[in-house]
């Protein structure tokens, strides 16, 4: 096992990777492709019905692309030479729930088989679908994880959909937390490279996220992103903790597991480098553009 992880940890993909390699971040393109809306669980932080394009923050995306549209997108990226690295689907949904996820990659891999390919999930259906990721030929993961224990979960989400059932309160809260442990644990096993976030909701998950980090690094996550609370939904009321408050929990975590401290929450629509963000609506509009001048005159 130890010399499985340090293959994995040190593999030159996951070095060009901008979330798991800190010095990567400013110099490696990465692009989410919003192919996901469907999601199977109601975070009670979550809102996916509406976008702002100076808003940054996951589930926003300006529109959801064919698997055409986003294999055109990553194309564009490749021609104008940004340096991609990593392709992700991250939602707005959850990617596990939708078909279109494993479409979309597989039409990638054919294409652009040299870039690496990444999956952010709740983790509900990992373990149902992981030989599929595994087959396509995924590289690493990441799992929102913001309980251990199914009461403080109960807390945070509404509900759970799952093999044809809606859950909810603590059975939702008991399906959700066995599923994200248990899929970690085969993802690991099965080789890939886990990242685990986990949103901080002060007065709901604060003495929650030390033991993710505990358990996470134990069963083999290489690293974990604290995230702040964006105030919204049926959470709109709860403050957003502090730059303080973050650092402090990092700190306490880091004695499990590394902590990520580049995030930037990003779009479910991201492109380029991180902080860079490119608009490829308009790189792909102007090449429209270009090419019917070049029609025109010609």
């Amino acid at each position: 096992m130890e010399k499985k992880r340090a293959i994995r940890k040190y593999s030159d993909a996951m070095n060009n990777h901008p979330c798991f390699n800190e010095d990567a971040h400013g110099k490696f393109g990465r692009i989410h492709l919003p192919v996901a809306p469907a999601c199977n669980i109601q975070c009670k932080y979550c809102i996916r019905d509406y976008d702002c394009a100076n808003e940054s923050r996951p589930g926003v995306s300006s529109r959801i692309l064919t698997i055409e549209d986003a294999v055109n997108r990553v194309r564009t990226m490749v021609d104008r030479n940004y340096n991609l690295s990593v392709v992700g689907i991250a939602g707005p949904g959850d990617p596990l729930a939708n078909n279109r996820t494993f479409d979309v990659l597989r039409a990638v891999r054919r294409e652009f088989p040299e870039l690496v390919l990444c999956l952010s999930t709740n983790g509900l259906l990992l373990t149902d679908r992981l030989e599929e990721i595994v087959r396509i030929g995924v590289r690493s993961i990441t799992i929102t994880i913001n309980a251990v224990v199914p009461e403080a979960a109960e807390r945070i989400y509404s509900w759970v959909y799952y093999r044809g059932v809606r859950y909810h309160g603590r059975a939702a809260a008991d399906c959700l937390s066995f599923n994200q442990w248990r899929g970690l644990r085969n993802a690991v096993d099965a080789g890939l490279v886990v990242k685990v976030n986990s949103v901080y909701i002060p007065g709901m998950n604060d003495k929650e996220i030390p033991y993710i980090a505990w358990l996470a690094g134990r069963r083999g996550a290489e690293i974990h992103n604290i995230i702040p609370l964006i105030p919204q939904g049926e959470f709109g009321h709860l403050k957003r903790p502090s730059r303080e408050m973050i650092h402090t929990m990092r700190e306490q975590c880091s004695e499990h597991i590394p902590q990520m401290t580049h995030c930037m929450q990003c779009r479910a629509d991201a492109c380029g480098i991180v902080g860079e963000d490119k608009d490829i609506e308009l790189e792909l509009l102007n090449a429209r553009i270009g090419e019917d001048y070049c029609e025109m005159v010609n």
